[in-house]
């Protein structure tokens, strides 16, 4: 639910968690007892009482150099004497319609902890004015502005300043991080590191994402260059200038800044995210040299922190106290230092906790399945150990697809997932003639698929512009019950029409424990609403093949559960 009473996928607060931030903030501008004392429902009138005599909240209008009022918080703790000076952590807003109050739940953690803390709406957000640049230059140089702001105000230790952002938050914190070299760590929670991946994977736009993301901005508020790019983008015209716009926005373009002034890096995502790219991510933080952590959980798009957000625990929010107490100075942690390494949950279990030395200890070696045709009497194709030239799967696209898809709801499927509920699909009821089935065998024994996956097939599509959309499910051959490991599409070019293309494609990394006696199972289909609007075109034929020498094969990191 947003601000104003509706729902919204990208705000997924209850009304109760919308009335424990308001009451919060009506305590920090006036912490009497009356105020106080409502937070006592939620059992947190002790912790802002702490926070009254601890430390002072004031709202603020920052006004920039071009009239742009930026709506702020700040926190300071009380009590400093003449000449001391703190560390101060600085929060760009999420997109959402609270704009800054969507941090009102860690504001008291980290002024407890000792730091600063400023928290703002980016322009055109919220209660901000202007207009809104999508993470652009104008946002930096806005940040930059804000930090200004912020170091004209006694107390302020210049030398200890950190950004924290979630979302779009995050994407300004680590932006503004490449260009501001007063930054001196970073933590980027649901984060994007490649916009245009993000927009437009494997040649296919995200377009259900893509447009929620504008309706949640409003059209109206942004600026005309970005209205330009919302245009190009529905109308799939990826053309120089979205590739441009995308560029300078996305956190992978300054790299070798990040690595020149090894500014530490803290970046968290999950594994079904449907908004940012999270092979991006990890290859962004592979290629960092400086101090650098990752986090990978279960879920969708800003679920895991979402309960650090309110002011419950949650890793994001519990590392990013660590690391910014290491790199600043603070409090705010559990005492603990920081581990430099690449940390996760598997697919479904929240409460799982893996840790790595990096990335590449992290991922398992890959084992090569061969797409290979059914065996005399069977209606599905198999994922066999040896590969398998010479046959043929044709499926009709319809321009609906047949039911399997990314998130049947953005952001709450992952919700759900987290919860250790996620979405069954009764793959024995698909029509085969509009998806095309590989399954393994039983599996003999637990096993686990950890790291990155690789499709390769031959594709022949007799119209333009045609998609196919790949699953990797965990079946249950008792009753034919599946659940999403993971997935990609590709789409084809208009020059690779009607002719027999070889497409090898990335699907989206995992980490699943697939129960023994499960099969996987590899759907091909042609539609998902996630890519693509459902349409009426005629339907058409798309041959899948795998012709001698180009055989089509599954990359996928399975093993044996130790």
């Amino acid at each position: 639910m947003s601000a104003d009473g509706t729902t919204n996928s990208f705000v997924p607060f209850t009304s109760d968690e919308i009335a424990k931030l308001e009451a919060i903030r009506e305590a920090m501008i006036d912490p009497s007892p009356r105020r106080i004392g409502r937070l006592d429902q939620w059992g947190l009138a002790d912790e802002y009482e702490i926070h009254a005599e601890t430390a002072e909240y004031t709202e603020h209008r920052i006004i920039l150099t071009d009239g742009t009022e930026l709506d702020a918080s700040l926190s300071v703790p009380k009590g400093l004497a003449p000449g001391q000076t703190c560390p101060a952590v600085v929060m760009p807003a999420p997109l959402s319609p609270w704009g800054r109050l969507s941090y009102l739940g860690v504001l008291s953690r980290w002024v407890r902890g000792g730091y600063a803390v400023l928290a703002y709406s980016q322009r055109g957000l919220a209660e901000s004015t202007g207009e809104i640049h999508c993470a652009g230059p104008q946002d930096v140089a806005d940040a930059t502005e804000v930090l200004d702001w912020l170091l004209r105000r006694d107390g302020i230790d210049a030398d200890r300043i950190g950004f924290f952002g979630a979302s779009y938050g995050a994407g300004t914190s680590l932006l503004a991080a490449a260009q501001d070299q007063r930054i001196k760590a970073v933590v980027g929670a649901s984060a994007w590191t490649d916009l245009l991946a993000s927009l437009y994977e494997n040649n296919t736009r995200h377009l259900k994402a893509f447009e929620e993301l504008v309706k949640l901005f409003g059209e109206d508020r942004c600026s005309e260059e970005f209205r330009g790019i919302i245009q190009k983008i529905r109308a799939d015209t990826i053309d120089d200038e979205v590739r441009e716009f995308a560029r300078v926005r996305s956190p992978r373009t300054y790299l070798d800044r990040y690595n020149e002034s090894a500014t530490p890096v803290l970046l968290t995502t999950t594994w079904h995210e449907t908004i940012f790219s999270v092979p991006a991510v990890i290859d962004f933080h592979e290629r960092l040299t400086g101090p650098k952590g990752l986090l990978v959980q279960v879920g969708d798009h800003g679920n895991a922190e979402l309960p650090g957000l309110v002011g419950l625990p949650a890793k994001p929010t519990d590392m990013a106290y660590r690391w910014m107490d290491h790199h600043l100075g603070g409090t705010a942690g559990d005492g603990e230092p920081p581990r430099f390494d690449v940390r996760s949950e598997h697919m479904h279990d929240l409460f799982s906790d893996h840790r790595h030395a990096a990335w590449a200890d992290y991922a398992l070696p890959g084992k090569r399945l061969h797409l290979a045709d059914a065996p005399a009497g069977q209606g599905d194709g198999q994922l066999a150990d040896e590969p398998q030239a010479g046959w043929t799967r044709s499926v009709k696209a319809t321009g609906t697809g047949t039911g399997i898809v990314v998130a049947p709801q953005l952001i709450r499927t992952g919700l759900a997932e987290r919860l250790g509920r996620p979405h069954i699909y009764a793959t024995a009821d698909i029509d085969r003639s509009l998806a095309a089935f590989f399954a393994t065998a039983p599996l003999e024994e637990a096993s686990r698929v950890r790291g990155e996956l690789e499709l390769r097939v031959t594709v022949t599509a007799q119209q333009a512009n045609a998609t196919i959309v790949a699953y990797l499910l965990d079946t249950d051959p008792a009753d034919g019950r599946a659940r999403i490991i993971t997935h990609a599409p590709y789409t084809l070019t208009t020059e690779q029409t009607g002719r027999p293309t070889t497409v090898t494609f990335p699907l989206q990394p995992a980490d699943y424990i697939v129960a023994k006696g499960h099969r996987l199972q590899l759907v091909i289909d042609t539609h998902d609403p996630f890519f693509s609007p459902e349409t009426t075109v005629p339907a058409f034929t798309i041959d899948l093949t795998s012709p001698a020498g180009t055989e089509s094969y599954l990359d996928i990191p399975l093993h044996p559960v130790d």
